[in-house]
């Protein structure tokens, strides 16, 4: 549900035989190799995730610091090989700073399937090596959840709840000092993960792969990596797509309340979040929750500042922000239980970050570009600065590079990570760029728009041609009834015992009934049967266009199908007055007890 789309590329491919575990059929597919190039050495490897047919994976060897030569590292990459197409292959980094790129594989395999498809992972990422993994930063953050900011105002607004943030970013700066000092214990030197290194790795790849040319395709994060190639390697890119840019000295951090604000208008839920902010400022939330690290359940205090950043994650995700009005609204008429499920999406989110590697970079070529001035009362944001004052790795890359090669910018309307507007004006300096902004949509456009796909094929095998007519906003999840009970079965389900036993009996009285000629008893069935195949039906066509809906909620539908299973109830405790048996006895007991269920806990 929501934990599966605010994780921006956590995309799995569908099983398939992977040719990289066979050594004689990766030799006749894997693009020609140039066993001389440098700076680099390719050497394959059995791919870490399920990949699409013809997919070889292998790890290119570089530079740690290219600045300072001495030690290297491995960075993780995958080939689709097109077999006979001739065009141009593509190259695709995912985001984060840290997000893994060859999970992306099969939606990059559909999308160009008449040309090698090559997805590279960052330097320090998870598949490659080292893997600058960072669970003791994982736990702290976890740690900001189980208790609030240390000082409150009355109102929820005032400086102390600033104050106490900081306070609390302490712990999670102390626990990325023991990541670091054990990172330098295996040798890593943290200031070779920076965006420039990371480019450069991308050029030597394409050198080591033996390609005269390619495009470049990155998301978020990685599109600043891509302008990077682009400038460094002009006459081997052919055009770059950039989807949810990211320039270089935006001062992100700076600017984050001022996005998450903006979607939120955007969304027309500005002023009841502004009030449900202040609520759980004064009186936070008590939520059950599962640290992901330790596996171990704790509830979580969830203040209204804590709910903004992580707002701030779940709305990159464009499910989540299609259902973000509903959600809104119900935590403004106190419907605190929705926060389970963005609370928990939240900590398989910070339990999935390669934390070390995204603080090298956020330290190196973000944190420099901001002056973190008001303070922040994000936890995310003061956590970040945190870590950077005491890790002293600051250093500021140069400015955002420029490609003459042509590009393809694409944003998201209600993405607050990389809001559309930075992301115009970005464009506008770029001399070869278009720039468009998909309605209904957020960050990573590619993965949920299957319109921006087409387009982006098409700019891909002709950046010449002239842009197609815009995209259609999406349809919304339509009319939902606000509740918590369906994400809760989604968890346990168990939960939903009293409805599984409802459509059994009512099932039963149908066909008993009709054998028996009790018309009552027979149509009193039915009407349950019916409600029970119109709710499952209509719930899962919901959960089939919008993956966040029912953690929200139920169809609007909801409430003329509940007078069906009313009508179920009154029809079965009426052919009680002429059967007093046993079953139906037991039928009427289990509608009575379901519509108690139904109206007090379900609805």
């Amino acid at each position: 549900m929501i934990s599966r789309v605010v994780l921006a590329l956590a995309l799995t491919a569908p099983p398939a035989m992977n040719p990289a575990m066979n050594p004689a059929m990766t030799s006749a597919m894997t693009p020609a190799v140039n066993s001389g190039a440098t700076p680099g050495t390719a050497a394959r490897h059995p791919c870490p995730v399920a990949m699409p047919p013809r997919t070889t994976c292998g790890f290119l060897e570089v530079p740690e610091r290219r600045d300072a030569p001495g030690r290297t590292v491995k960075v993780g990459y995958a080939v689709r090989v097109a077999g006979a197409g001739e065009a141009d292959p593509l190259v695709f980094m995912g985001g984060g700073p840290g997000s893994a790129s060859m999970d992306a594989m099969s939606v990059l395999s559909a999308m160009f399937p008449d040309r090698d498809v090559v997805t590279v992972e960052p330097r320090g990422g998870r598949h490659s090596q080292p893997s600058l993994a960072c669970p003791e930063t994982a736990q702290a953050l976890l740690g900001q959840l189980r208790r609030p900011a240390a000082v409150m105002a009355a109102d929820g607004t005032a400086d102390g709840t600033a104050d106490g943030a900081i306070d609390r970013a302490a712990d999670v700066a102390a626990a990325a000092l023991r990541c670091r000092d054990r990172l330098r214990e295996e040798g890593v030197d943290l200031r070779g993960y920076r965006t420039q290194e990371i480019a450069a790795d991308v050029v030597a790849l394409r050198e080591e792969l033996g390609y005269d040319a390619w495009h470049l395709f990155g998301v978020g994060y990685s599109t600043r990596v891509m302008l990077g190639v682009a400038a460094a390697d002009p006459g081997g890119v052919r055009s770059a797509v950039l989807d949810s840019f990211l320039p270089m000295g935006a001062g992100r951090y700076d600017g984050a309340e001022r996005d998450l604000g903006g979607t939120l208008a955007r969304l027309g839920v500005g002023e009841r979040f502004a009030s449900v902010r202040a609520r759980l400022n004064a009186s936070p939330a008590r939520v059950p929750m599962t640290d992901t690290v330790l596996g171990r359940a704790f509830t979580a205090r969830v203040t209204g500042d804590d709910l903004a950043a992580i707002m701030a994650g779940a709305l990159r995700g464009a499910d989540v922000a299609a259902v973000a009005p509903a959600l809104v609204g119900g935590l403004a008429e106190g419907r605190d239980e929705l926060l389970r499920p963005l609370v928990d999406a939240a900590g398989e989110r910070l339990a999935a970050r390669v934390w070390g590697l995204y603080h090298a970079v956020q330290c190196q070529d973000e944190v420099p570009f901001n002056t973190f001035t008001p303070k922040s009362r994000l936890f995310t944001i003061n956590a970040d600065k945190a870590v950077c004052d005491a890790w002293q790795v600051s250093r500021s890359e140069p400015a955002n590079a420029t490609p003459s090669a042509p590009v393809y910018v694409l944003a998201g309307r209600y993405d607050p990570a990389a809001p559309a507007a930075t992301a115009r004006s970005a464009a506008r300096a770029l001399p070869d760029a278009r720039f468009e902004e998909f309605a209904g949509a957020s960050h990573a456009v590619f993965l949920t728009s299957g319109c921006a796909r087409a387009k982006i094929t098409a700019f891909v095998a002709d950046p010449a041609t002239t842009p197609a007519a815009p995209c259609a906003a999406p349809t919304g999840p339509g009319d939902l009834h606000v509740t918590g009970a369906p994400y809760l079965i989604s968890r346990s389900p168990w939960l939903a015992a009293p409805f599984a036993a409802f459509a059994l009996a009512s099932l039963v009285q149908l066909v008993s009934g009709a054998l028996r000629g009790r018309a009552p008893a027979a149509f009193g069935g039915l009407a349950g049967v019916a409600f029970t195949g119109l709710m499952a039906q209509s719930a899962h066509a919901l959960a089939g266009a919008n993956g966040s809906a029912l953690a929200v909620g139920v169809p609007g539908t909801t409430g003329p199908y509940t007078w069906i299973a009313v009508a179920s109830a009154v029809l079965t405790a009426a052919a009680l007055l002429r059967d007093r048996g046993w079953p139906q006895i037991a039928a009427t007991v289990i509608g009575a007890g379901f519509l108690i269920w139904w109206f007090t806990w379900f609805l």
